[in-house]
């Protein structure tokens, strides 16, 4: 059977010292479309017009802005001298049927942590045994529109749409733009800050 069409985005967060660390990128059709080092988002297909990439790019700098800081903040405060490595990948796959899957997963320091639930907009804890961070960072994600509901419509209906889209592509150009993928890495980026005070708060200290 042929393959699926899939829209894949990875992150990386290595936070050592009170220093973040970013790197991520994001494939499409087994192309690659994005492009993540450190606080440079570059877009390798042109999915967005000069205009709205930018502004783009613009809201995915400010939320790794908004973790760094506040990764440094609670550095000074608690003095954390240990390294953490978040993973977030998320997209979603357009079968030869006309069916679609879509995905978010996270690992922390390799270990499963949390995945995101499409079908009902809800987080749900992989760690492998009780955890006060686990508990603390699923409550704060199940907090805010940004990382349920409007989650779940991207990776639903935007991402789906895009690679209906790119399938349907018959060589003429279509008259409706591509919707901006990279929205994705705003979603994972406040993902990121919903978790942060759990992952770092949490430790050495009461949630």
């Amino acid at each position: 059977p042929a393959a699926p069409l899939a829209f894949t985005m990875l992150q990386v967060t290595r936070v050592s010292n009170g220093r973040s660390s970013f790197w991520g990128n994001a494939t499409l059709g087994g192309r690659p479309s994005h492009r993540l080092e450190g606080h440079r988002l570059s877009q390798l297909l042109p999915l967005e017009p000069p205009a709205a990439w930018a502004r783009r790019k613009e809201d995915v700098a400010t939320y790794l802005d908004y973790f760094a800081n506040m990764v440094k903040l609670i550095h000074m405060e608690r003095h954390i001298e240990y390294t953490q490595t978040l993973r977030c990948r998320l997209g979603c796959c357009l079968f030869p049927n006309g069916t679609a899957r879509s995905f978010y997963d996270m690992s922390l320091n390799s270990t499963a942590f949390l995945s995101f639930h499409v079908p009902t907009a809800t987080w749900e804890r992989r760690w492998p045994r009780p955890d006060a961070v686990a508990t603390f960072a699923h409550q704060q994600l199940m907090k805010y529109p940004e990382t349920t509901r409007d989650l779940q419509h991207f990776l639903n209906i935007t991402c789906v749409d895009v690679l209906r889209a790119q399938s349907a592509q018959t060589g003429k150009q279509s008259g409706r733009s591509h919707t901006p993928l990279v929205v994705g890495l705003t979603f994972g980026c406040l993902a990121l800050v919903a978790m942060a005070a759990g992952i770092f708060l949490c430790t050495g200290g009461s949630c």
